[in-house]
């Protein structure tokens, strides 16, 4: 809604208040809704504390339960607008929409083919073929590499084949991955989000529409788990009994495919800790992005330049930009290189 033009200093949240006041508040609650919903569960809007080994400390409750099904039922409705808003404002862009192709493989998490965010296997699609595994094979099937240019590794998966291919997580992933959404208002959108993109879609930008239909996903699941009388029971905790075990796990974090492998003793200390972080396994194709979209922008305006590979990091939510992003300034230096010479830098 704010291209690439913009000043930083109003490229943001301040600023989309500015120029879409509605569309703004509109998504401030719903993202107030959200932390919400997790105070009303977890104890805490951010870093919940009602975890515990084996499930919850507590059993909901009648008024909790009350309380989450009413932030439910604003959440589906205020979904459903402003997705519709955002997606004419990403269609009435089609230049910036095309403007980073990358053809690349995707991995996501299928339940029987449909988008799953918790549960289900690990599905690798590449241009030829879909394979899937589970998370307790990961290691048979993804690996890391070392890379002197950056502090991350590498993260490769195999196909059928036995070749290693670089692939893409995240909301543009989960959706190229998935058959269908299990749900009817996101699949009308998914319907939609292919119309514009293809199936699979290659366009780096659509990460945004993929969030909007994971979006409506998020809200119409909320609101069927909330009217589940289930959530009531007070079955919310399953007590250790065995040895200890090492194990893995895996979850679609929001960025994408997270896996945590520990390895514990007959005590339960973890002797040994591996993360595969979604930032880490989108680095290869975050720094082909970042080219292309220096590329795009070379012969710009400095503005242009500075705020188009920003635009092209941000499609991945990478870590760094929570750490980063400071309103009205986004501190940036750009060196451009070709054939091993310095062709333009930039900095603000």
């Amino acid at each position: 809604m704010l291209g690439p033009d913009t000043d930083p200093a109003e490229r943001n949240i301040v600023g989309l208040l500015k120029a879409a006041p509605q569309v703004a508040r509109d998504a401030l609650r719903l993202r107030s809704i959200g932390q919400r919903v997790t105070e009303v569960i977890g104890g805490r809007g951010t870093h919940p504390v009602a975890s515990v080994a084996g499930g919850l400390a507590a059993p909901l409750g009648a008024d909790r339960a009350a309380a989450l099904r009413k932030l439910a039922d604003e959440a589906v409705p205020l979904g459903c607008q402003l997705v519709e808003v955002a997606r004419q404002a990403l269609v009435a862009r089609a230049d910036l929409v095309t403007s980073l192709p990358l053809e690349s493989a995707d991995l996501g998490t299928v339940a029987d083919g449909a988008l799953d965010l918790y549960d289900g296997r690990l599905r690798l699609r590449t241009a030829d073929e879909l394979v899937e595994f589970e998370e307790d094979d990961w290691a048979s099937y993804l690996h890391e590499e070392a890379d002197h240019t950056s502090y991350a590794k590498r993260v490769l998966c195999k196909t059928s084949s036995g070749a290693s291919v670089p692939y893409r997580v995240g909301p543009l992933a989960r959706l190229n991955c998935a058959d269908r959404v299990d749900t009817p208002i996101a699949q009308a959108e998914l319907e939609r989000f292919r119309e514009l993109g293809g199936n699979p879609c290659h366009q780096t930008m659509l990460y945004h529409y993929a969030r909007l239909v994971e979006l409506l996903y998020a809200t119409e699941t909320l609101a069927a788990i909330a009217h589940d009388d289930e959530i009531l029971s007070d079955q919310v905790r399953t007590q250790p009994s065995a040895t200890p075990r090492s194990a893995t796990a895996h979850v679609e974090a929001p960025r994408g495919v997270l896996i945590h492998d520990y390895t514990v003793d007959g005590n339960g200390i973890v002797t040994r800790a591996n993360l595969l972080v979604a930032t880490q396994q989108n680095a290869a194709a975050i720094n082909d992005t970042i080219g292309m979209s220096a590329a795009r922008y070379l012969d710009a305006d400095e503005t242009s330049l500075l705020n188009g590979i920003e635009i092209g990091i941000r499609c991945y939510d990478p870590c760094l930009s929570c750490a980063t992003h400071r309103l009205g300034e986004m501190k940036l230096e750009v060196v451009v290189r070709q054939n091993g010479q310095v062709v333009r830098t930039a900095r603000r």
